[in-house]
């Protein structure tokens, strides 16, 4: 990516911001992309601009000025635009070269992570996934991203001598709305291909929901995990309570090595490191490995016979109780909660 050395003093290129509107509504997804995009703007000195697919009513673009959005190009696709990935990314492309945009942003999730490489091709691009972080040296745009189970950072420079297809980690996306953004004006742009791209070799035939029962924990967005102070009986009313409450299953590492779970249910940084919007952590003490691969989780709460242990101090809510008390009557609560589901 650090290409050729030369250097243009001209206004950097705009970033054009890819959101994806599903069920025609902005999810935290799209605002977290739009923080990001934002960001990059500020830190490019640069302009930058809205991509979106049809579908969308005008409240749910209205969503997009808070962010500072300027001008957004609603694409009209053909029909079976939504379940054709490669014909999405052909328009997407289409679109941005018209707006001469330097740089494309994606969130890094299914969709976005399956668009960016196509887009790079389609582009002649350089491709750059899963990013957390950027900063601006001279007219350069440093971009970091971990690699080697988030062990080491990794930082590549972008030149602009072609354009930067880039995907955000969902980890560092946020839907908050910062002071510093100023809020734009809606300004829409109705977008038709003057012919229509021929469709993709594959196409989406069917979209079933992720079962939280075995959904990749990294992807989880509400884990129960359990600690070494669940016992072999304390473990199966966890993966119980887990079941009722239609969340994914966490396990510590002593957990994993008593046999109680697979390792792709470990959390930690020698397991997976998960972002999710709930964690709760029973009979977890919380050693610096584990530690480090919940950081990330939007809101954690843990449970402990032992006031002392290191999980506390980095729980959002704690409480001192033992878990053979505790879980049974969790489990009766959920049940009743829930009309008494089995």
């Amino acid at each position: 990516m650090s290409g050729s050395t030369h250097r243009d003093t001209a206004l950097p290129s705009p970033i054009a911001v890819f959101v994806d509107l599903p069920e025609g509504e902005l999810d935290d997804a799209g605002k977290g992309i739009l923080s990001e995009a934002s960001r990059l703007a500020r830190t490019r000195g640069c302009g930058w601009s809205v991509i979106c697919f049809a579908g969308a009513g005008r409240d749910a673009l209205e969503g997009l000025t808070p962010y500072g959005a300027g001008p957004v190009t609603v694409i009209e696709g053909p029909a079976g635009v939504a379940d054709d990935p490669a014909l999405q990314a052909r328009l997407i492309a289409r679109v941005a070269t018209e707006r001469g945009a330097g740089v494309l942003l994606l969130a890094h999730n299914d969709l976005g992570a399956t668009l960016a490489p196509v887009l790079a091709a389609e582009l002649c691009g350089a491709l750059f996934t899963e990013a957390i972080a950027y900063a601006r040296e001279g007219s350069d745009l440093l971009v970091t991203r971990q690699i080697l189970g988030a062990q080491v950072a990794e930082t590549k420079a972008w030149t602009g001598n072609r354009p930067l297809v880039m995907t955000v980690s969902p980890k560092t996306l946020s839907a908050v709305v910062l002071p510093t953004m100023q809020r734009g004006t809606l300004q829409v742009d109705q977008w038709r291909p003057a012919a229509a791209p021929a469709p993709g070799a594959t196409r989406i035939v069917e979209r079933i929901p992720p079962d939280p029962q075995t959904v990749d924990v990294a992807e989880a967005e509400v884990i129960v995990s359990a600690g070494l102070g669940c016992n072999e009986t304390a473990f199966a009313q966890v993966r119980e309570l887990a079941r009722l409450l239609n969340a994914s299953l966490g396990v510590t590492r002593p957990v994993y090595d008593l046999g109680y779970a697979g390792f792709e249910r470990m959390v930690g940084q020698t397991g997976k490191t998960v972002a999710p919007r709930l964690y709760l952590a029973l009979g977890i003490s919380g050693s610096m490995h584990h530690i480090g691969g919940i950081k990330d989780a939007k809101r954690i709460i843990s449970l402990n016979i032992d006031a002392k242990v290191p999980i506390f101090p980095n729980s959002d809510e704690g409480f001192v109780a033992d878990l053979r008390e505790v879980l049974p009557l969790l489990i009766e609560r959920v049940r009743a909660a829930s009309g008494g589901a089995a």
